[in-house]
């Protein structure tokens, strides 16, 4: 079992009126196909997972999968903070086809690495795909710590880890740890070339939203060893990463998203729209980068 290399990119989900807009998602993975894409992971925190109960879910995950129709990978998250729900939504898009299953830390339960040990096994045991971890301990208040990483790593489902800690040290020691046949990807889009340089697989990204050829072009120029090429785009990028993320995420990408007009900027509650401010800082930078 393999994973990819390059961009994936974290997709928001396209709401129209209350229910998924099937017609904007259609156009959206299209768009990111014809743009050089390298995986689609639906569902995730971008997504929106939290907030769309099974039925939903899993109705996304089957569409993103049909249209895609093999043509890239296509990951979904199944991630929760309850071990018996996540297997139930495992092995439910692993029967609708999806290529591997993104899992993030249990969130609030505040779970011991033992307890993310466990955790993790259990899920990995009731399917036969590819898992990512998902490590963002800024969102869900417990860091998957590299020692925990390289243990779930024996398993052989277990085959990926999307590294959000924001603590480049933290990267470099599961870097030195994993496997060679262990994917790391860059869960901050602002780090993509600092953590592929110790080893990285590519990044799993909120801006590819809206500049998935651009995310794609540096990840690759990286694997095909035009670090200079790729380092110049980082940091081309910085200033537009820095906008997308003025407020939480997803609230800025979906807003940048309809500013392109690929889908309406409506999220769900607890989320809501941007401070006039951070709408201006988003419509102002994405017209310095041409997007708008």
């Amino acid at each position: 079992m393999s994973l990819f290399k390059g961009c994936g990119v974290a997709i928001v989900t396209p709401f129209k009126d209350g229910i998924v807009d099937k017609e904007s998602m259609g156009k959206l993975l299209e768009w990111h196909v014809a743009e050089g894409t390298d995986a689609i992971i639906v569902c995730g925190t971008t997504g929106e997972a939290s907030t769309m109960p099974d039925d939903e879910h899993l109705d996304t995950i089957k569409f993103v999968v049909d249209t895609i129709d093999g043509r890239i990978p296509v990951i979904a998250g199944t991630g929760g903070n309850d071990t018996r729900h996540s297997i139930d939504l495992s092995v439910e898009a692993e029967k609708l086809g999806a290529d591997g299953l993104l899992h993030v830390t249990p969130y609030y339960n505040k779970a011991s690495q033992k307890g993310l040990i466990k955790h993790y096994t259990a899920i990995a045991d009731s399917v036969n795909i590819p898992i990512i971890l998902y490590n963002v301990p800024g969102r869900t208040g417990v860091n998957l710590l590299p020692s925990t990483v390289l243990e779930l790593s024996k398993h052989k489902n277990i085959k990926g880890l999307k590294e959000a800690s924001g603590i480049i040290a933290q990267v470099v020691e599961v870097a030195r740890l994993m496997p060679d046949d262990f994917y790391l990807y860059s869960g901050n889009d602002e780090m993509v070339v600092p953590l592929m340089s110790v080893g990285g697989a590519g990044v799993i990204s909120t801006v590819a939203n809206i500049v998935p050829k651009e995310m794609h072009d540096m990840a690759n120029h990286f694997l095909k060893g035009d670090i200079k090429k790729a380092a110049e785009l980082q940091l081309k990028l910085k200033p537009l990463i820095d906008a997308m993320f003025v407020e939480v995420n997803p609230m800025p990408i979906k807003v940048a998203v309809s500013l392109m007009h690929h889908c309406s900027s409506e999220v769900r509650l607890p989320l809501c729209e941007l401070e006039d401010s951070s709408l201006e800082k988003v419509k102002k930078t994405m017209t310095t980068y041409g997007l708008i």
